[in-house]
């Protein structure tokens, strides 16, 4: 059997503005939890929400999120809101992979 030679590349981005970010180290506020409650999601995102409005990369991290499909809480909105918005999930998850058309 002849050897494979596997090349795994990652694109170059400007990511300088993660290390500015209010949220660095607060993963659990942007994240959520296995079989996370709506209540908790509601109290989660709030907290986040209140970080996001002090940050200084607030745009940049909303732009980086809708440009590549993030999941969590990115730049002051949620997952719901980016689909809302029309910044679609790559696999969306949940009541969104019904709704997909």
């Amino acid at each position: 059997m002849a050897a494979v030679e596997i090349i795994v590349t990652r694109e170059s981005t400007d990511d300088d503005w993660m290390r500015k970010a209010a949220c660095k180290g607060l993963t659990h506020l942007f994240f959520p939890s296995p079989a996370e409650r709506p209540q908790a999601r509601e109290r989660r995102e709030a907290a986040a929400r209140e970080v996001c409005g002090s940050c200084v990369v607030n745009h940049i991290c909303q732009g980086y999120a809708r440009d590549n499909h993030e999941y969590g809480f990115w730049g002051g909105e949620s997952e719901d809101e980016r689909h809302a918005a029309g910044f679609r999930l790559i696999a969306p998850i949940g009541v969104r992979a019904r709704n997909v058309g």
